[in-house]
């Protein structure tokens, strides 16, 4: 391996650690990874948990407006999108960019 190879590894493995938070390894020997959603509390866990499942049945019952019988509730749609912002790798698309740029500068530098 040349200088410029490992120089290239270096910053890789820098970007990696700065970048790559969305996923962490678990703690078990299963080899998989974990993903954290934040909460206020059990209750809010309990309403995302709830709309998500409503929101299911809702996709797949012809009766939609039939959802709950002992709970009309709408659906907090809101909620449902603010947890799903949690789970979106912005760090990770980050990084992608940022090796982008790597390997554009070295082809234009193998090109010039």
């Amino acid at each position: 391996m040349n200088l410029h190879e490992i120089e290239k590894l270096d910053n890789l493995k820098k970007l990696t650690s700065l970048y790559f938070r969305t996923l962490k390894p678990s703690n078990d020997e299963t080899e998989t990874n974990v993903a954290q959603i934040k909460f206020l509390n059990y209750a809010e866990m309990g309403y995302v948990i709830t709309d998500l499942l409503k929101l299911c049945i809702l996709a797949l019952n012809e009766n939609a407006h039939q959802v709950s019988g002992t709970n009309k509730s709408a659906i907090d749609v809101a909620l449902i999108l603010e947890t799903i912002l949690q789970l979106i790798p912005t760090d990770e698309f980050e990084f992608l960019s940022e090796i982008n740029y790597m390997l554009l500068a070295d082809a234009k530098t193998t090109n010039d």
